[in-house]
């Protein structure tokens, strides 16, 4: 149960009210945004919240205890509120989000009715709509290590240990020729083995996408694809910096970085085969090491 505020709470005694919902966005970088569905905007905290933004949110769903509490917002696309390539860059991702109950004849009689974080964004031809997860979802994420055979840990962090600015490690390229959304031919990777950037990461430097980070797939020449497709279509002349890939097998640790000590996986560990194996005689099934 939330305490109103008294003046708020006499306004919601008084019969007649004058009310309005404002959602306030602040992104990671630390944009704030703010929208409201009255007929114009309203300000407080220093912060505009705009009327003509088309925004129009769903029910909020409250659940009991720690469950998830969701709730849907709907917008259209607009270059100078939200726009779809912002969208498809991922500045809203985990965008916190704050929802107000305001009197709009006077701002200051207001209260919080539900915070929480961009979720799923899903965009259609002309609006998106996104879902705003409550906090208990924190919660909800799988926490800890999994015990596999592959690497958890990412190329090139604290736990990895491995230097990506040396020398050798990445490449500064230029975009020479568009093949597909996502690929397109560089120049600057001479001199590098074939496929040393599949699974690696590519920083775009300069061109429209400039700031934005991507998962290089493949590697094949000087053909570099994508994961996925950029936010903004790449062309020729954009810059970007790509790093050496890992496919986290501990081969590839071992032999081309050399890493084998802060491997962060478990390439022993037995599989569905060992599982479904019977022992037979002269196996050496003596209880020693299997490698």
């Amino acid at each position: 149960m939330k305490d109103l505020p008294p003046g708020l709470a006499d306004h919601l005694a008084g019969g007649v009210t004058t009310l309005a919902r404002c959602w306030r966005l602040t992104r990671r970088d630390g944009v704030t945004l703010g929208f409201t569905d009255h007929d114009r905007d309203l300000i407080f905290d220093g912060v505009t919240h705009r009327a003509d933004s088309g925004f129009s949110p769903g029910a909020i769903e409250s659940q009991p205890g720690l469950a998830v509490s969701n709730l849907d917002v709907e917008g259209a696309l607009r270059a100078d509120a939200i726009g779809e390539a912002d969208l498809a860059e991922g500045r809203y991702d985990d965008a916190e989000c704050r929802i107000y109950l305001v009197n709009w004849m006077d701002v200051t009689e207001r209260i919080l009715l539900r915070r929480g974080h961009v979720g799923e964004v899903r965009r259609g031809r002309g609006g998106f709509s996104a879902e705003l997860r409550g906090l208990a979802h924190r919660l909800d994420q799988s926490r800890g290590r999994s015990f596999e055979r592959h690497c958890a840990w990412t190329l090139g962090d604290a736990r990895c240990g491995i230097d990506l600015g040396a020398p050798g490690r990445f490449a500064e390229v230029t975009v020479s020729a568009i093949a597909s959304r996502v690929s397109f031919r560089v120049t600057g990777i001479d001199g590098f083995a074939d496929g040393a950037f599949a699974d690696g990461r590519l920083l775009w430097t300069g061109g429209g996408n400039a700031g934005l980070a991507a998962e290089i797939l493949h590697q094949a020449g000087d053909v570099l694809t994508l994961l996925l497709p950029p936010a903004r279509a790449a062309a020729p002349g954009d810059t970007a910096r790509i790093t050496l890939g890992c496919d986290r097998a501990f081969a590839t640790c071992a032999g081309r970085f050399g890493n084998a000590v802060n491997f962060g996986g478990f390439p022993h560990i037995p599989g569905n085969d060992f599982i479904l194996s019977y022992p037979s005689q002269g196996d050496g099934n003596d209880g020693g090491s299997l490698f």
